[in-house]
């Protein structure tokens, strides 16, 4: 065909098209309530996984065209009427903008995944990861989507290079892609790895320092604390202050033998015996704070045959929100005492309930003294532009000017995850507005929040924390080559409390959606065509996707509306499922079903695989251990293929 043709072509098609899309508003209201409907993947002309304007131009381009006509493309005729009409438009632009469900050339799940976690910093890993991939092969799976620190793919040593060569050669080998997991703010330390001062801060106010010549120290304050927290003050089994035990003489008792200094401690046995229902062995009292303090809290702890090791925990709880989801770390079955200390902030709370003792509790017994809340003041300061330090005089209200009238005031000891250490002083500047006015001072301030155990999470609207991920996008790119990326964007503990975020007056749906659509972005400069993954329950108002999440302020509400709509949702959440793969389908996502989780069979697998029938746009499935518990792989890969 010669230019002018192939032009006058195109125009033809352009012209039916445009009558077309006039009438689309109008055909979609129609489509509707028309009582036939076809499955979006017949109108996938193009089997891209989504009935697009892609597949809109092959639709217009033989409107009107019947069976035998020269050119035309039989696919349209929806309604197998033999003429590609009106009622068949109806049909497609009922299924327009929605994904079908993709299955690969011999019928089976286009995705069949198995998740692996192992930094490759050790050769074992290696041979691990060798004898997974040898499984999978064998048994029909063509994806590893592999979690190895790649956060800090910049700060790997070369062995770790070496270790992934020798990997892929043997995944290349076998036909299993190898597909990056990382790029992740709820779980950041890997990116905070590179600057700790990207963490999501909470606002403490009013540190009170005491300024004298030219050094400044914290003074805590003390009209808050915790009433005969030493246990010295009871009666019976019953400690002074408290306002309960539970069940004092049976599970809860004041032992005066066995404490961490005089003259008694609190001793919890037997809840198995006298509250198996619920293992509760507990002790609570309220207290008064001052809001929006980072406050920390230290106890003594002993124990003896405890069962389950993880049922021993402590929690602040004002109202329904909880201030200190932290879990003790460090509590053996059976150790001497042992000092346990966290930190909280109380928000814009006033009043507290502090919980110590055992949820779920079997047997054994713990042993607890010497219990001290106290204001921790400016420890762990986060410094950069989205969370400022305001140093203001107790008498004066000056705000003064750091570098002009005090040195520039951070924590030496700063810490994600440790609060041990002493607030900083505070250095004046001689002859400066401070050093004149010779008054005490209060400082304003961040610092980053633990979540659980290890997690700390980074802040998504620091601009910088994208050049991090962008350089980490270029070495993967370099040394593995991806056509596909994981986004390990889940559960997102906090922020949206620093001006960072405040200043951009969205919402956290807008601020996580505008996140993932950034990193999509820069994967894609690098790999323009790659597809990309990302974990659900962000995204998902079934699961994570609301209000009242954590230490979050904000809502993540609606953060599906605002991400790329050719994202691949990964979704696990087994008990939504059914709720969950309908929702991101009907919205147009495809989607892969996270499935396993480290049980004793397949049964979790086989649910997900009846959930996902007759979901439009339903890719596959991935064997997810977070445990390394792979003896089941191979029997998933069999289920899988059928």
């Amino acid at each position: 065909m010669d230019a002018l043709g192939f032009l006058r072509r195109r125009a033809a098609v352009w012209s039916v098209a445009s009558v077309a899309l006039g009438l689309v508003v109008v055909l979609v209201v129609t489509a509707a309530w028309s009582a036939t409907s076809v499955d979006p993947g017949q109108a996938d002309f193009d089997a891209s996984g989504r009935v697009d304007f892609d597949d809109f131009l092959t639709f217009a381009s033989t409107f009107g065209k019947s069976t035998g006509d020269a050119g035309v493309d039989i696919r349209a005729d929806l309604d197998g009427s033999g003429k590609i009409d009106f009622s068949d438009f109806l049909l497609f632009a009922a299924v327009f903008g929605k994904t079908t469900l993709v299955s690969g050339e011999d019928g089976r799940y286009q995705d069949r995944f198995v998740f692996v976690s192992l930094s490759l910093l050790s050769d074992d890993h290696v041979e691990e990861i060798r004898a997974i991939l040898d499984t999978a092969a064998a048994n029909g799976l063509n994806g590893m989507v592999l979690s190895a620190g790649w956060d800090q793919a910049d700060l790997r040593p070369q062995a770790f290079w070496d270790r992934l060569a020798t990997v892929k050669e043997k995944a290349d080998v076998l036909g299993i892609e190898i597909i990056p997991l990382g790029f992740s703010a709820g779980y950041g330390g890997g990116v905070l790895a590179h600057n700790p001062h990207l963490a999501a801060g909470l606002l403490s106010r009013d540190a009170y320092y005491e300024v004298e010549g030219l050094t400044g120290r914290f003074v805590p304050d003390t009209e808050v604390g915790l009433m005969n927290g030493s246990f010295d003050q009871f009666q019976g089994n019953t400690a002074a202050g408290f306002d309960f035990h539970d069940k004092p003489g049976e599970i809860s008792f004041v032992d005066n033998a066995i404490f961490h200094s005089g003259p008694s401690s609190i001793r919890f046995e037997q809840v198995g015996v006298h509250n198996p229902e619920h293992g509760h062995a507990r002790i609570m009292q309220t207290m008064q704070l001052k809001p929006n303090r980072q406050y920390k809290v230290s106890l003594w702890v002993k124990t003896q045959d405890l069962e389950p090791v993880g049922g021993f925990r402590f929690l602040i709880l004002s109202d329904d929100r909880s201030l200190a989801p932290v879990n003790p770390h460090g509590v053996t079955s059976t150790m001497d005492w042992t000092e346990m200390t966290f930190s909280f902030n109380s928000l814009d709370r006033e009043e507290a309930r502090l919980y110590v003792g055992q949820w779920g509790g079997k047997t054994g017994t713990v042993w607890i003294d010497d219990m001290e809340v106290v204001e921790l003041g400016p420890v762990n300061v986060l410094k950069r532009a989205g969370t400022p330090l305001s140093v203001t005089g107790v008498v004066s209200g000056i705000t003064f000017t750091e570098g002009v009238d005090y040195e520039v005031f951070e924590d030496a000891q700063m810490s994600l995850y440790s609060i041990d250490h002493a607030a900083p002083e505070l250095s004046v500047i001689r002859d400066s507005r401070l050093d004149g006015f010779n008054e005490d001072v209060r400082i304003t301030f961040y610092h980053p929040v633990r979540i659980n155990t290890w997690q700390v999470s980074a802040c998504m609207s620091e601009p910088e924390i994208y050049e991090i991920w962008r350089n980490q996008v270029r070495l993967i790119e370099a040394n593995l080559g991806p056509d596909r990326y994981f986004l390990s964007q889940d559960e997102i503990r906090a922020g949206g409390s620093c001006v960072a975020c405040k200043s951009r007056s969205i919402s956290m749906g807008e601020i996580l959606g505008d996140c993932i659509t950034q990193q999509v972005a820069l994967i894609r400069e690098s790999t323009p065509d790659a597809q990309v993954y990302v974990w659900s329950d962000m995204l998902d108002p079934n699961h994570n996707a609301h209000g009242d999440y954590y230490m979050v302020e904000g809502d993540y509400g609606g953060s599906w509306n605002h991400v790329p709509k050719d994202l691949v949702i990964a979704t696990w959440y087994h008990a939504e499922r059914d709720n969950s793969l309908p929702f991101f389908s009907n919205l147009g996502f495809s989607t892969l079903a996270g499935a396993y989780y480290d049980g004793d069979d397949l049964s979790n697998i086989q649910d997900w695989m009846t959930s996902m029938e007759g979901i439009a746009g339903g890719r596959g499935i991935m064997y997810t251990t977070w445990q390394n518990k792979y003896e089941l792989l191979g029997a998933f890969g069999r289920l899988v293929g059928e």
